[in-house]
């Protein structure tokens, strides 16, 4: 097994995800569509890959697009379509009609270039019923067809900053319902993943609808043993010796069992290892790299993507209250009922609807797994997550139950 701190995996790499992989590929089988949900860094991207490329062992064509970086419609029917270029028969008959886009024999132009060509032909007028037929071939082929859309919510959030943004994202949400209802029982299964969640955007926006026709299927963490289990053949498979209780140590240290988080504690073990010049690591040198390296400036990398991600799914006023909630948090162990009716109190100023705003931004932080409700209020179930943020803010952040009503953190809006 070899260690994979960013980017997915797959087949001898891919670890202890069996049993939702066998969910996920049961509600395939059975033409679902699915929601993929779950917390940041859980693997939602590996398990869909490594699904596919089992389906494709068993005769299924698998379409994998990440349109992450999609402006518009346009973009992402022009990548499901370059996806589904290296199958023939589906590309062939798409092309019919479009020649003039892409000349007279479509084996002849790379994935890349005709998926350029098409984009180049589509516009609001057009990408609607291209993207039908794109669909109704899938669903119309003879083999059974999986198609995944990665980083759904990212391409919304980006189509929301235009001026119109929630109607277009009503356009395309309602039209990608409409044409996958309208192949029936076919041939096509979509798999929709993101590091954003898509549930609480829709909800935010209103239109939760949109998307009941998606069966949601969520990855949870790793339990301890599963941690513990990823750990020990990574150590074999990188020659490195380990004390007894290193992997215990290192998942309790994480305090939950996140496979990025301990796919990334590993490598940094070993490095700590190499570097000292030395075959082994013991219990004692988990704390010190955890602070030293996890902690501190070789692991903020890991943990900036927590922030940027957060960043790319709220608007600025809730992203401030997000950041005032995760500092406080972070700094005194809960983000408690006393603390949200006082945050309320003092962004109400400068922010309409702020219960609201905080209630929203809540479902998001505990959606993405950053927070988990208790009794007494939110807690950070990653003691990663929480040292982090405790470090960032824990020698200028006012507890929310001392602040007077004219100051609000860093970061909140004037």
């Amino acid at each position: 097994m070899r260690s994979a701190t960013g980017r997915w995996v797959t087949g001898d790499d891919f670890f202890g995800r069996d049993r939702e992989l066998r969910v996920l590929e049961t509600r395939v089988r059975d033409r679902n569509h699915v929601l993929l949900t779950g917390q940041r860094r859980m693997g939602k991207t590996s398990i869909a890959r490594e699904l596919g490329r089992r389906l494709e062992c068993q005769d299924w064509v698998f379409l994998f697009t990440d349109i992450e970086g999609a402006t518009c419609a346009e973009d992402v029917v022009a990548s499901i379509a370059r996806a589904a270029h290296p199958v023939r028969p589906i590309s062939s008959r798409i092309a019919i009609g479009t020649r003039r886009w892409i000349g007279e024999n479509v084996e002849e132009v790379s994935a890349l270039d005709f998926g350029l060509k098409i984009r180049a032909g589509l516009d609001a007028g057009s990408w609607r019923s291209f993207g039908e037929k794109l669909l109704g071939e899938c669903a119309a082929h003879e083999k059974p067809v999986l198609l995944v859309l990665d980083e759904l919510p990212i391409f919304l959030k980006r189509v929301l900053r235009d001026p119109e943004g929630a109607r277009r994202v009503d356009e395309f949400l309602s039209w990608l319902r409409g044409a996958l209802q309208a192949v029936g029982d076919g041939s096509l299964s979509l798999i929709v993943s993101g590091s954003i969640g898509l549930q609480p955007l829709v909800n935010r926006l209103g239109m939760p609808d949109r998307i009941n026709y998606l069966d949601p299927v969520r990855i949870g963490p790793w339990d301890r043993e599963t941690s513990v289990g990823c750990f020990l053949p990574l150590a074999q498979s990188h020659d490195l010796r380990v004390e007894e209780g290193v992997a215990e140590a290192v998942y309790d240290a994480l305090g939950i069992g996140i496979p990025h988080h301990v796919q990334s504690f590993f490598a940094r073990l070993r490095d700590f290892a190499v570097m000292h010049r030395r075959g082994s690591v013991t219990v004692r040198d988990v704390g010190g790299v955890y602070r030293n390296e996890l902690l501190g400036p070789g692991g903020q990398s890991d943990l900036v993507h927590y922030e940027t991600r957060l960043r790319d799914g709220l608007e600025d006023g809730n992203y401030s209250i997000a950041m005032e909630i995760l500092a406080e948090a972070a700094t005194q162990g809960v983000f408690a009922p006393t603390a949200r009716s006082r945050l309320g109190r003092l962004y109400s100023a400068v922010l309409d609807d702020v219960s609201g705003r905080i209630s929203d931004t809540l479902e998001v932080l505990v959606h993405d797994g950053y927070l988990e409700p208790g009794e007494g209020g939110y807690r950070f179930p990653s003691l990663l997550l929480k040292d982090w943020w405790c470090a960032r803010f824990r020698d200028h952040h006012v507890p929310l139950r001392d602040r007077s009503e004219d100051e609000r953190g860093e970061g909140s809006p004037r």
